[in-house]
C-alpha cells in the first residue's frame, strides 16, 4: 500500500473545542538567531516552517483553539537531565545551553504567545508527552486532536506524534510547519512515517478549517 499523500487535506475537520495546537521546542536557543543548532534554525526559517507555526498560533488564538508550547530546558547543574543517548551528551557541549530561566528557553519570534497559552517545560527525554504531565493537562482541556508543529523532524516531532497516537489522541501534522535536517529528510519522514499514523496536512488547510467556524467557541483559559 502506498503511503498517504502528504498534500491531501484532513479527512475530517477537527473541532476547535477539542483541539490543541502544540509547538515543540520553538524556543530561541533552538530556532532563534543565536541557536545552539544553527543548521536546524536555518532550516526552520528557510523552509517557512517557523512562519507557518506563527500563523497557526495566531489563527488558533482567533479560533479559540488552545495553544501549548513545549519547551526543553536543563538546570545549570544538569540535575534531572538524561545522559543515556549520544544526543544528550552532545547537547552538554554546545555553546548555547537551554538553561531554565534564560532567553534560550523563551518561545522564539515571530511566534505570538497569548495570555491563555500554556507552557510545558521538561528536563529530560525526547518528547514533551513522555513523563511531563502534558497528557493529563491535555485531557483536562478536553483535547481529542493534537496538532503537532515545531522541531525537529529528526527526533522530537516523531516522538511526539507516536506518543500522542499511543495515548489515544488523533495527531494532525501540518507538514509545512515542522522542520528538520537535512530538508529532504523531513519530507521523507513525513511521507514514509508520519503519514502512516497521523493526518498530514498543511498550515493553510488547518487555518481554513478553523476559519470556517466548525465547532468554534470562546477561548479556553
Amino acid at each position: 500500500m502506498p503511503p498517504p499523500d502528504p498534500a491531501a487535506p484532513p479527512a475530517e475537520r477537527p473541532d476547535p473545542a477539542t483541539t490543541v495546537l502544540l509547538t515543540v521546542e520553538c524556543q530561541h536557543g533552538v530556532v532563534g538567531p543565536d541557536s545552539a543548532l544553527p543548521e536546524l534554525a536555518a532550516a526552520a526559517r528557510a523552509s517557512g516552517a517557523l512562519m507557518n507555526i506563527a500563523r497557526l498560533v495566531a489563527g488558533a488564538h482567533d479560533a479559540g483553539v488552545q495553544v501549548v508550547h513545549a519547551v526543553a530546558e536543563r538546570r545549570p547543574d544538569g540535575r534531572g537531565a538524561g545522559r543515556n543517548a549520544r544526543l544528550f551528551r552532545a547537547a552538554e557541549r554546545l555553546p548555547v545551553q537551554q538553561l531554565a530561566g534564560t532567553r534560550a528557553v523563551r518561545v522564539a519570534d515571530p511566534i505570538p504567545v497569548g495570555d491563555g497559552d500554556l507552557v510545558v517545560r521538561r528536563l529530560h527525554g525526547l518528547s514533551p508527552l513522555a513523563g511531563t504531565g502534558l497528557d493529563p493537562l491535555l485531557r483536562n482541556l478536553g483535547c481529542r486532536t493534537l496538532v503537532v508543529t515545531g522541531v525537529s523532524a529528526n527526533v522530537a516531532v516523531p516522538n511526539t506524534v507516536f506518543d500522542a497516537v499511543n495515548l489515544g489522541y488523533t495527531a494532525v501534522v501540518p507538514a509545512d510547519a515542522i522542520a528538520g535536517v537535512p530538508a529532504d529528510y523531513t519530507a521523507a519522514v513525513v511521507r514514509h512515517t508520519l503519514a502512516l499514523v497521523a493526518t498530514v496536512t498543511t498550515a493553510e488547510a488547518v487555518l481554513r478549517g478553523w476559519r470556517s467556524g466548525s465547532g468554534g467557541g470562546p477561548r479556553r483559559g
